[in-house]
């Protein structure tokens, strides 16, 4: 980082504008204060001129190489581009003394996050990676109810990340080449793994099902996962793109209560709708008809249990924890360490379903 004051934003490079850097990086770094959004990379001139309008102060630069070039201009590179450039964009930012954020996986391999985290700590460098369903109100829910002791002990952890999309996509996130670390295990995945270890501590075994349903579909689109934790906890997670009639986005059963949870958080529908983080005091809330329930004895659709109030999510507090990182010295929200201990589970889920064996980690 450069020898700037306290009072001058921080000057972020952004490297990639497709949905991870338009819908989702642009507008939290442009809302936090003490960032400024900088540099936008993108080769695609439409995605330019989106970027142009968006952020009328953003300079746009064709390839990495541009931006690199202007290191000394900048205090964080932001890296949200396709899978596959992940380990190489943050190797050579690192290297030219730039601390990272980095959108999930923050590689394809455990060995490779270890060794970029490595590298950050050889140069004393910030290296994040950006696991925003830590900020979902249904996660932040949880995790207050399980602090509080409303449920007792958890036994039992469901997460799904359902949809309902019968006709593949495209693109390389649906590509069955294996140098484009695509497909749900690593998509969702990320995710449901992410809160799971977040929640419950270290996996000790993991177990899966991964199929390729969908008509021309290359990779996984259908996955159940099933990790036991080191504490006892088992966790039963399904992500997938073939789900006719989804299920609750939380089910957690504990020895008091459980806590069952649909529908998902709002954040994402609101910031693809281009509703921005500061604009509103409603940012990250959703109606009561869609709280959650706690109970026991009773299925929440036949009324059983209590309606809990769902807290707002806030994926704002994901770039403000990294701005007072940089600042302050304040802890790394998420860190590459914890990155290549979730990538040990995907690994050990891909080879599970592969074999058809449980994985000890």
């Amino acid at each position: 980082m450069t020898g700037r004051t306290t009072r001058t934003p921080l000057r972020v490079g952004l490297v990639g504008y497709g949905l991870a850097g338009s819908v989702f990086h642009a507008p939290l770094i442009a809302a936090t204060e003490g960032l400024a959004l900088d540099t936008v990379v993108t080769s695609n001139p439409e995605r330019q001129e989106q970027a142009r309008a968006e952020f009328p102060d953003v300079r746009t630069v064709a390839t990495p190489d541009d931006l690199f070039a202007h290191a000394d201009d900048l205090d964080l590179i932001v890296i949200a581009s396709p899978n596959k450039t992940h380990v190489a964009l943050a190797t050579t930012a690192l290297k030219a003394g730039l601390p990272v954020v980095v959108d999930k996986p923050i590689a394809g391999t455990a060995a490779e996050a270890r060794e970029l985290a490595a590298l950050a700590e050889q140069h004393s460098l910030l290296l994040s990676v950006f696991q925003n369903r830590r900020w979902d109100n249904d996660f932040l829910t949880l995790r207050k109810l399980i602090a509080e002791g409303e449920l007792g002990d958890v036994w039992r952890f469901e997460s799904r990340f359902e949809r309902w999309r019968p006709q593949p996509k495209g693109g390389w996130r649906e590509s069955g080449d294996p140098a484009e670390i695509g497909g749900l295990l690593y998509d969702l995945g990320s995710h449901v793994v992410d809160q799971a270890l977040a929640l419950f501590g270290p996996a000790a075994s993991v177990y899966a099902e991964s199929d390729i349903r969908r008509p021309g579909a290359e990779t996984d689109d259908d996955t159940f996962f099933a990790l036991t934790h080191t504490n006892g906890v088992r966790s039963h997670l399904y992500v997938s793109a073939t789900t006719a009639q989804l299920g609750p986005r939380f089910r957690v059963l504990g020895s008091k209560a459980g806590y069952v949870k649909y529908g998902l958080d709002p954040q994402e529908a609101d910031l693809r709708d281009g509703k921005r983080p500061g604009t509103s005091d409603s940012w990250g809330q959703e109606p009561e008809s869609l709280y959650g329930r706690v109970g026991a004895g009773e299925s929440p659709l036949t009324g059983g249990g209590r309606p809990e109030p769902t807290l707002p999510g806030d994926y704002p507090a994901y770039y403000a924890a990294v701005a007072a990182a940089l600042r302050d010295g304040a802890p790394n929200p998420v860190t590459a360490l914890e990155a290549a201990a979730t990538l040990d589970v995907l690994e050990a889920a891909r080879r599970s379903a592969r074999d058809g064996v449980t994985v000890t980690l």
